[in-house]
């Protein structure tokens, strides 16, 4: 778990055309993610 403040460590993950990006792309810039935990899961 991340503490509030504390940087985000290094990902990749697949952007909306299937290329990966990580966050190393973004340096120097700011960025918003978000995600939805459950909305690949079934149920």
């Amino acid at each position: 778990m991340l503490e509030e403040g504390s940087p985000a460590p290094q990902f990749s993950a697949p952007d909306q055309h299937g290329n990966m990006v990580s966050l190393e792309d973004f340096s120097g810039k700011w960025i918003a993610l978000w995600w939805y935990p459950k909305a690949s899961t079934p149920g």
